[in-house]
């Protein structure tokens, strides 16, 4: 490292916050500064401030080896037979840091999420990135932040970030995490042959040389089994970035009441999915399938053994346990979510809810659109797909419910569709009464605007069949006190190029089409 020490002075009064007098020994001020451990009971202002120092280069230097030392400190002080794993995993997260191609701002941010995930543990990676999401916004709203993202034409921050934190989980493997490791060692030496000459210092440097050289060794065979827990943690930041950018542009709101055309009809999305070409990436060719309905008769069985006695899960219909290829009882105890995808004409009510690790998996897809349409089988006909609402679960409160891979989709062989959905990952299915999520209101469906005050659902299903034709759905209000939304998916309101034909965007301006959060 090469740098002056009126530099490195700079550097440490920054990091350390001390002005010493002049003529103090830089180098033993050195030694001490990253001789430092984390500190995981930081005050609001030390977490902010560790973050900006990733402005500041040399700074962010001093800083890193600070950590690298901590962390194979750590590893170096563990008893025999003790798992270190998670221990391997900080350093990890430390390593991350040292990746060239991480932008000082990126960084910052990680640091953050890393300071709560490791004072956290790795049992709360969902509580530590939400708690550590109000720094992060207070590092945003920092005058030299905000300078950053205008310099660099960052307009939607949050979904910058998270695109950038994706390309770094794509590079967390065991080569890569190594290669830090050496740059981070390199760099101490750098800083250690500043002070290897001093008495007693110097020797002491020597040594902790040799300790993060030996864990380095170690690292070789330690470094793999902590990174899937890596890529987890990221991939929880990942998707608390994409639901903060989502809050950012929740509001849906239209004035005109232009008609709005969401749902496809059956025989309409049939003859799309026939001629389009190429096939859509989430229709698969064929009507032979992987993931086969769970027979009814077997559910029925499965539910009516589990309710025998004093604890109840859910009754499931026959077209809720077909729906299943298999499935299991689970409890979910809060704090937890459930995602919907749903339609400003299709309600926030409903059995089948997606599971917070299966959303993860949904939103980290290179098409999210598409990953949700093949793997938990949703025809278009079936359910748009321009908003997505929230369950949260409470702390304290807990939901019985059926979980297990969502069944292959074919259509009746009298529809005449060469295709399937493939199915195949986890869905949730529980039972709330409908009128507790939301009401809806039925508009007259002329070509011009969606004619006011429109019906309730009673009175829209009251009418003939013939006449309910006549009128558009649309949700007025969610009332459960536990959904969130609607928000925006981003993933636009077709799936084929020919639908753009028969959609008019645009929908009143009803409290259920406005975001409650």
């Amino acid at each position: 490292m090469a740098a002056s020490e009126a530099e490195i002075r700079t550097a440490l009064t920054w990091e350390s916050g001390e002005h010493p007098p002049q003529d103090r020994n830089t180098w033993a001020w050195l030694w001490e500064a990253i001789q430092g451990d984390f500190n995981d009971n930081r005050s609001t202002g030390q977490i902010a401030f560790d973050a900006a120092i990733s402005m500041v280069p040399l700074v962010d230097q001093v800083c890193d080896v600070r950590d690298l030392i901590a962390n194979c400190k750590g590893i170096a002080q563990s008893k025999e037979g003790e798992d270190d794993t998670w221990k391997w995993v900080g350093l990890a997260l430390t390593l991350i840091g040292l990746f060239p191609s991480l932008g000082s701002l990126v960084k910052g941010v990680l640091k953050i999420f890393f300071l709560f995930l490791r004072k956290y543990g790795g049992g709360q990676t969902a509580k530590a990135v939400d708690d550590a999401m109000t720094w992060v916004i207070t590092l945003i709203r920092k005058r030299e932040v905000q300078k950053y993202l205008r310099v660099h034409k960052v307009d939607e921050v949050f979904k910058w970030l998270a695109d950038q934190i994706r390309v770094v989980r794509g590079q967390v493997r065991a080569y890569a995490l190594r290669t830090a490791f050496d740059k981070g060692i390199s760099t101490l030496k750098g800083l250690l042959d500043k002070v290897t000459w001093m008495p007693v210092v110097g020797d002491k440097a020597r040594k902790t040389l040799e300790q993060v050289q030996a864990v380095r060794k170690k690292a070789d065979e330690m470094i793999s089994p902590a990174i899937k827990p890596v890529q987890a943690m990221l991939d929880r930041i990942i998707w608390r970035l994409d639901y903060e950018s989502a809050l950012q542009r929740s509001g849906i709101v239209d004035a005109h009441n232009v008609h709005f055309r969401g749902t496809l009809p059956e025989a309409r999305a049939i003859t799309l999915m026939r001629t389009t070409e190429p096939l859509p990436s989430w229709l698969s060719k064929g009507t032979e399938v992987k993931w086969t309905e769970q027979d009814v008769k077997k559910g029925r069985e499965i539910v009516a053994r589990k309710n025998k006695g004093e604890d109840k899960w859910p009754e499931l219909n026959d077209k809720n346990i077909a729906s299943f290829h298999s499935m299991k009882a689970i409890e979910v105890k809060g704090p937890a979510k459930f995602y919907r995808v749903t339609s400003p004409g299709n309600g926030a009510m409903g059995d089948c809810w997606v599971p917070e690790d299966v959303w993860v998996n949904i939103m980290n897809s290179p098409d999210p659109k598409a990953a949700w349409r093949k793997y938990l089988a949703v025809w278009p006909d079936w359910n748009p797909d321009s908003q997505f609402v929230v369950m949260e679960v409470p702390a304290g409160q807990t939901i019985k419910a059926w979980r297990g891979p969502a069944a292959s989709q074919v259509k009746d062989i009298k529809k005449n569709l060469d295709a399937h959905l493939e199915g195949g990952w986890d869905q949730v299915v529980f039972k709330v009464e409908k009128h507790e999520f939301d009401t809806t209101r039925y508009f007259m469906n002329s070509e011009a605007k969606l004619q006011p005050p429109g019906l309730t659902r009673a009175e829209w299903a009251a009418l003939p069949e013939d006449k309910q034709a006549a009128y558009i759905g649309i949700r007025e209000q969610i009332n459960h006190p536990h959904i969130r939304g609607p928000f925006d998916t981003n993933w636009g309101v077709t799936d084929f190029d020919a639908q753009l034909n028969d959609a008019r965007i645009g929908i009143p301006a009803l409290p259920g089409q406005l975001t409650n959060r």
